[in-house]
């Protein structure tokens, strides 16, 4: 019998900003403590990070900022003081510092209740990305997790998502991908995944062309605002994202 090509059966999160608000108070606070062990004279400011944020994956990032401010040996630099940033972020997952995003736990919980595959795409370090998940959702079975460093091309690209899709054993028309910012809304458009996008805190003004939904929050939204579907206006269930997917795949 050949599967309905609208039924859901995966879905697909980002981590940073998406799953957890962890950009401002914890990679950057972190970076930052790391250009002060390595002796560099450089401190990311709230509004300078989030520009910086173009650039996918810390590392990258770094290494593009500190090529920038003339470090001829940028790359060699960029995977110390990158090293360093990380033992800084992991010492706060650890200590239970970095918090879920509201809402999102219940919805992973009645997703797994529903039998839903949930994975993750993500281009931060496997170093700090599997002790994240575990400390934050111990009781939820990610039946993939892709990061950074299992993939050649970063989002925008749409490897991981590729990646994730084929560890599930789904095709994409079967899934749906939950993102934060422009660069992962692509990669999963470039996947052929249907997208909600729940903004984080450094994109709450962007713009999402080709977005399933938009979104502020996992939480119940304001009635009045005609911009969000009826049916997730309560919040992000897993019903709600059934029916996102439906009508993203009827278009």
């Amino acid at each position: 019998m050949t599967r309905p090509s609208h039924q859901l059966r995966a879905v697909v999160f980002d981590v940073d900003g998406t799953l957890a608000e962890t950009e401002r108070d914890g990679h950057r606070r972190a970076f930052n403590l790391a250009f002060r062990d390595h002796g560099l004279p450089y401190e990311w400011g709230v509004t300078e990070y989030g520009r910086l944020l173009a650039i996918t994956g810390g590392r990258r990032r770094l290494e593009a900022y500190l090529a920038g401010r003339g470090h001829a040996d940028a790359a060699t630099l960029a995977r110390s003081v990158h090293a360093t940033k990380t033992t800084h972020f992991l010492s706060w997952v650890h200590t239970g510092i970095l918090i879920a995003r509201p809402g999102v736990h219940e919805l992973l919980r009645e997703l797994r209740d529903r039998e839903v595959a949930v994975a993750v795409a993500t281009t931060g370090s496997r170093a700090w990305v599997t002790v994240l998940l575990d400390r934050l959702f111990r009781d939820i079975p990610f039946a993939a997790v892709v990061t950074g460093d299992d993939v050649t091309r970063l989002k925008p690209h749409p490897e991981a998502y590729g990646q994730a899709v084929a560890a599930l054993g789904v095709v994409s028309e079967e899934a749906l991908a939950v993102e934060d910012s422009p660069p992962g809304l692509q990669a999963a458009d470039r996947a052929q995944l249907p997208c909600l996008v729940v903004t984080s805190a450094y994109h709450r003004g962007a713009q999402f062309p080709g977005a399933a939904a938009v979104l502020p929050s996992y939480l119940a939204m304001d009635l009045f605002d005609a911009t969000v579907p009826t049916y997730l206006r309560g919040g992000v269930t897993a019903e709600a994202l059934r029916r996102l997917h439906a009508v993203a795949r009827s278009r």
